[in-house]
């Protein structure tokens, strides 16, 4: 039988957020990597210009066959979940400023002062709205750290259709006291905040049990199209070995780090340096350890739980951990380039 033509081009895609897919594009390392067989590596977001929409969904479906994402937990087990051939190769786990914001002067400090309280869901019109799965799940993590649930509060749907910009539709209700509390993440969200002038009832991220940090990117999953690795398994490993590249490069340019978040979030320096700890630059690693996958194995329970998940996904046979077991031992056996940090 002959051997399926390699792919003309390979797509990447990710989350406005730290990733080792955007360190690596931003060095231009996954260009280099495939330009001998004339294979193109093209960024969804980058093309979103000059493909049409069925391709850029694929962010969300994962249809596209030569496809690796890099991105929030969601959407790929959603799709997962209706059928999507994926299969996950890594997972990361970064911590991503996650906070529960009240209107000033309210005095709500604390998980458990959110009881009885107006948490706000927000809700899109879109196949897998994984804005109100972030904010559900950030208030479940919340209130468990203190023994309590959703049940014991009252949650208030927020319509968010047509308003530009993250959080906006949330932080409106906020300010109007249609609600009590808001979920925001990330360094868009940081700014967000300071504009509204909205106060911090409670850092996640202070949270010491992590169980109570998991959200839609806290773990964070890397996917590759099953296709994709069944045709050419070498170029899944080569994919992984420069992004482990990128991470050994990154964990040591935290300037460049902040730099490049700077244009992959959107944000500016106070929503990068206010959302994402120091050190971040030395957490890009991706893995398939035990407790990363039961971390996702907990997430997959409470999506599908509530009602975000068309069906189970096993994390654990979803997982495919030869191609970074492989990339691990490329990336070493590369004299030109530093060995990778084993996780």
């Amino acid at each position: 039988m002959p051997h399926p033509p390699l792919p003309e081009t390979l797509w990447f895609t990710r989350c406005p957020v730290p990733t080792a897919t955007g360190i690596a594009a931003d060095r231009r390392w996954l260009a280099e990597e495939f330009a001998p067989e004339g294979i193109a590596v093209r960024s969804l977001q980058d093309a979103e210009a000059d493909v049409g929409a069925e391709i850029r969904g694929t962010h969300y479906t994962h249809e596209l066959p030569a496809l690796f994402r890099e991105g929030g937990n969601v959407p790929a087990l959603w799709a997962r979940s209706r059928g999507a051939e994926t299969r996950l190769i890594g997972l990361t786990w970064i911590e991503e400023r996650q906070v529960i914001l009240v209107r000033p002067g309210s005095g709500i400090r604390g998980a458990a002062a959110l009881r009885g309280l107006r948490p706000a869901l927000p809700r899109h019109s879109v196949p897998i709205d994984f804005w109100r799965a972030m904010a559900v799940r950030g208030f479940e993590g919340v209130l468990a750290s203190a023994g309590l649930g959703l049940d014991d509060t009252r949650p208030v749907d927020v319509p968010a259709d047509g308003h530009t910009g993250q959080w906006q539709a949330e932080l409106a209700a906020l300010a109007r006291g249609d609600v009590d509390a808001v979920y925001v993440k990330g360094a868009v969200a940081v700014e967000a905040a300071r504009r509204a002038g909205a106060e911090v009832a409670v850092e996640l991220d202070t949270l010491p049990d992590r169980r109570h940090r998991v959200n839609n990117g806290t773990p964070r999953p890397i996917t590759v199209h099953q296709r994709l690795l069944d045709e050419h398994p070498d170029l899944v490993d080569r994919f992984l070995a420069v992004l482990l590249r990128a991470a050994d490069w990154a964990a040591g340019e935290p300037d460049e780090v902040a730099r490049i978040l700077g244009a992959e979030t959107g944000a500016g320096t106070e929503g990068v340096h206010g959302a994402y700890r120091p050190g971040t630059h030395r957490t890009l690693h991706p893995d398939l350890s035990a407790e990363r996958l039961s971390l996702l194995a907990l997430q997959e329970t409470a999506l599908r739980g509530q009602g975000f998940l068309a069906g189970p996904v096993d994390v654990h046979t979803w997982a495919d951990p030869e191609p970074l077991r492989r990339a691990r031992r490329r990336l070493a056996e590369t004299p030109s380039r530093p060995r990778s940090l084993q996780p």
